[in-house]
């Protein structure tokens, strides 16, 4: 899908606030749903991979099982939601030998295991909402002690929310990503810090008063 494209900086799979957020991708859903939504928190559209069973509940990019992503940054950044549910993804790449692995990240596994085609691991997310970065790079080369060449395809499961799926070629601080693709600045966060600040600002005033 991308290989014949120069790939620098960051290059975005998935976004909860464009017109068809699904457009490339196929999605799976049996006792479930899969729907955007405004997600409380941010104050801005989500989309919602929810589902009984994680197995039975996911999206895949590309849609084609027949066709592969052909992305060679080796950053997968994911800013989603933990719903304090099961949840899981897994990534499909290709190694310098010619061989697809895929690695399969869950918040219900506590141990890792590496197995010739496929590495599970364990993910810790924080309450509410994430920034999971993976260095694709690193996973191979300590799994199978080969070089990541690209990735061919990305699913996630239930449960979480997305807002944004990307890759990249290297790290960036919170100061060098453009708006976009930034976690958020929650808008209750904000009204509360600027509560605090007003509150503080009385009190001086106050203690100013008492003083004089």
């Amino acid at each position: 899908m991308f290989k014949g494209t120069f790939q620098s900086g960051f290059l975005s799979l998935l976004s909860a606030v464009g017109s068809k957020p699904l457009s490339i991708w196929s999605s799976e859903v049996e006792n479930g749903h899969i729907k955007r939504l405004t997600d409380e928190d941010i104050q801005s559209s989500v989309l919602e991979v929810a589902g009984a069973n994680v197995a039975t509940a996911f999206i895949t990019c590309p849609a084609d099982p027949a066709k592969s992503l052909g992305i060679k940054l080796p950053f997968l950044v994911m800013i989603i939601k933990n719903l304090n549910k099961y949840f899981t993804f897994e990534v499909q790449v290709l190694d310098d030998k010619n061989v697809r692995r895929r690695f399969r990240a869950s918040n219900y596994q506590s141990t890792t295991r590496v197995k010739p085609f496929i590495c599970t691991m364990p993910m810790r997310l924080d309450e509410g909402w994430n920034q999971v970065q993976f260095n694709l790079a690193d996973f191979v080369k300590r799994a199978y002690g080969t070089n990541y060449v690209e990735t061919l395809r990305v699913q996630i499961h239930a449960n979480c929310r997305i807002r944004r799926i990307y890759f990249s070629d290297r790290l960036y601080s919170e100061a060098e990503l453009p708006s976009e693709f930034k976690l958020y600045l929650p808008i209750q966060k904000a009204q509360q810090q600027q509560q605090q600040q007003l509150e503080q600002l009385e009190q001086q005033q106050e203690q100013d008063m008492l003083e004089h």
